[in-house]
């Protein structure tokens, strides 16, 4: 089947089509270098990746962006607070780009660790501030902004196409907007474009509005702009960007070209953290080196996100990541016993893997049924061709399978009355007995074992 992803901007799956025939060009929103990226925000530039090899694998040679955003995120995604850069480097007592500079090169080495291929252009925001500001006065002069005593804001009630991508309606945004932060605007949620530095400020620049820094919105449309041109294929980020920033790239975007800039959005969905929210309060905002610090892999960590669709909530547990380490494990033990066996694969069997496997991929990258896909191939008698095909198929799952030797594929013994459990539990949450299955869970738990349930019925780890 041809590829078909899910267009956040229509609200439905489309068959996806480039601008330029064998090219995609394609921006995806990147860190804030203030702090440690985590493993929710890592999930985000897995499903980056994921579009990224797919796309691969339907022909497409790549012309991707990536932000470093080292300027202008102000504490509050809606333009209210302190700078996000400057924070940190009065906490940290360094220099606001010292600090960025630390945490980009944690972040590439987490992406390193994740298996996950960077873009082709990396844009700092910093190296960028006269583009930012060019745009920033194309949108004064057309009459999308306006100056306060603060800073040029964009006038959403100039754009009638506000709320396209989140299906706000202009009216309810204004309407909940806080009324009593700038009396100045015209209408509550506007957004800066530019705002005007107090005289202290350690990160400003020149203008034609005085010493000032970008809006953290202006900054994606002025990058992926100078490097994608005014139109371009496909822009990713997390859910969590839908009503705010990527709104507001919508409309500055459109605003100044007077037609649609991107042709599809997409979003990957939200990690909880043990069925809750994600946290810095909660101390639950873990990274890559917090969970090496464990035991784990960063491929521990990307196996696990790949047993849920990106546009899925997925809900990370210790004991999930458990059960993820050790069905990897599995994995790369049940591949290297296909990899020393003759090549006797029949081959209209591989065609049929290899067909199912692309199907799956290309319905809007359904990972997990890929995965499964895979998992069921694994079972067929022991052949060099179905070696040869999972490592093919690797190059989307991006688990370095080819890397896998016999000392790292370990396979663990599951004790028969565990595996008794297991089946029975599964028997009754099939017959909806779910009371029965906690209990049976409960009994595994005792037996230092993790059951968590997957696309192929469930997983055993041990605790």
């Amino acid at each position: 089947m041809s590829l078909v992803v899910y267009n956040t901007l229509s609200g439905k799956k489309e068959e996806f089509n480039s601008i330029m025939p064998g090219l995609v060009k394609m921006y995806s929103c990147g860190p804030t270098v203030y702090t440690y990226a985590h493993i929710g925000n890592l999930r985000t530039y897995i499903f980056m990746d994921l579009v990224r090899r797919v796309l691969a694998y339907n022909g497409y040679k790549l012309l991707g962006v990536i932000n470093i955003t080292d300027v202008g995120h102000l504490l509050s995604d809606a333009d209210e607070g302190e700078d996000k850069m400057v924070k940190a480097s009065r906490e940290q007592k360094k220099q606001p780009l010292e600090i960025a500079e630390e945490i980009s090169n944690i972040f590439f080495e987490d992406l390193e660790k994740l298996n996950i291929g960077k873009p082709e252009i990396i844009a700092k925001a910093t190296d960028h501030i006269q583009d930012m500001i060019d745009y920033v006065l194309e949108l004064e002069q057309s009459g999308f902004a306006y100056e306060t005593s603060d800073g040029i804001y964009f006038d959403i009630a100039k754009f009638p196409g506000y709320g396209k991508l989140s299906g706000l309606n202009l009216e309810e945004q204004i309407a909940g907007a806080r009324v009593d932060v700038n009396v100045e605007k015209r209408h509550p949620a506007d957004f800066a474009l530019w705002k005007k530095a107090e005289p202290n400020h350690i990160m400003q620049w020149h203008s034609p509005w005085g010493m000032g820094y970008p809006g953290w919105h202006i900054e994606c449309s002025a990058m992926g702009q100078k490097y994608l041109g005014q139109v371009f294929d496909i822009h990713t980020g997390g859910v969590d960007h839908i009503p705010i920033h990527h709104e507001n790239e919508i409309a500055q975007n459109e605003a100044r070209i007077g037609k649609k800039s991107v042709n599809y959005w997409m979003h990957g969905e939200f990690m909880l953290v043990d069925g809750g929210k994600m946290s810095k309060s909660l101390s639950n905002t873990y990274t890559i080196k917090e969970l090496e610090q464990r035991g784990f892999e960063g491929l521990d960590f990307r196996f696990f996100c790949l047993n849920a669709q990106y546009r899925k909530k997925l809900n990370f547990t210790f004991e999930a990541l458990k059960a993820a380490k050790i069905a990897r494990e599995r994995l790369g033990a049940q591949l290297l016993e296909h990899k020393d066996a003759p090549a006797s694969a029949n081959p209209k069997l591989l065609q049929d893997y290899k067909d199912k496997f692309m199907d799956a991929v290309n319905d809007d990258l359904n990972i997990p049924l890929a995965l499964g896909i895979l998992f069921t191939m694994l079972k067929e008698p022991k052949s060099k061709d179905i070696y040869n095909l999972a490592i093919y198929m690797d190059g989307i799952f991006g688990l370095r399978l080819d890397k896998v030797s016999a000392a790292e594929a370990k396979v663990q013994d599951i004790p028969q009355e565990v595996l008794r459990l297991a089946e029975a539990r599964f028997t009754a949450k099939k017959e909806q007995n779910f009371a029965l299955a906690d209990s049976l869970r409960q009994q595994i738990n005792e037996l230092g074992y993790a059951v968590m349930d997957s696309k192929e019925g469930y997983k055993l780890a041990k605790m």
